[in-house]
This record gives structure tokens, sequence and C-alpha cells, in this order.
């Protein structure tokens, strides 16, 4: 939050910033770094604190973070797009597929495939994912 005003992502647009990181940790280019941030009303807000001393992040049972920290990268889909970024270092984009609007497919390499839908219609599409033949799950 802060300056960039409404046109800064944030958690509190879940969904989008999801997709926005899967597409940032699955592409190559650059290099990453993870957002895990606190809960805020207003952009100029601080960390939640007590006295300006900075509280500790507690961990719920169902391994979330409390105390006012989101702590995004526990989230399923950031925690395990990082496990994919990992499996697919080193392999480059091919097989780039998109409708010309909201939704984009690739593989990197033989080692992963990401398709993200931000349309509001499902995507239906046969689409090569440049990958060995086999059963695969969705990890995100």
């Amino acid at each position: 939050h802060g300056a960039g005003g409404a046109s800064v992502l944030t958690y509190k647009v879940s969904k989008l910033y999801k997709m926005a990181t899967a597409f940032t940790m699955a592409h190559p280019y650059g290099y990453t770094r993870l957002m895990s941030s606190f809960f805020f009303d207003h952009g100029d807000q601080g960390p939640p604190n007590y006295n300006g001393n900075l509280n500790g992040v507690s961990i719920n049972s169902d391994g979330t973070c409390g105390g006012g920290w989101v702590c995004e990268h526990r989230w399923r889909q950031i925690k395990n797009m990082g496990k994919f970024r990992n499996v697919v270092s080193g392999e480059g984009v091919s097989n780039w597929w998109d409708n010309g609007n909201s939704q984009i497919a690739f593989s990197r390499g033989n080692k992963g495939f990401i398709a993200i839908n931000d349309d509001d219609w499902n995507m239906d599409e046969w689409l090569q994912i440049g990958m060995p033949a086999g059963d695969y799950c969705d990890v995100i």
C-alpha cells in the first residue's frame, strides 16, 4: 500500500493478487520478490504494533497468520507457485497461448505448465503443454 493509491494490487483483491503472483512466479523474467504484509484500512497505516514496537506474527491453527498480519507467502496458491518456480528453473517459456483478452497459458520447457483465466467465462481450449504424456494435477 502507499504510493500508487488504487492502482496498487494488494491482498484486498485476493483473486487477482494470486493470479498476478502466479504469473510472476511462473514467468522467468527478472527477479521475483514476494510481498508478505499486514492488514490495513488506509494507505499510510503502518504495521501492527504496540506503542511503536512491531507485533510478532502469530500463526493460527490453520497455518494462516494472526495479529494483524496477512502473510501472503503462506497462501496455498503462492506457496505452491514457489515450488513450481523451483522445479521449472532454467527452462524457457514455450507453447504460449492467449485468447486476446484475459486468458493465457504457457509451459516452462517440459517441466511445468500454467493456465490463467481472468475472464468471466471458462477457458475451453485444447492446448499444447509441452510435457510428457501422463496424469497431472493442479498444484495451485
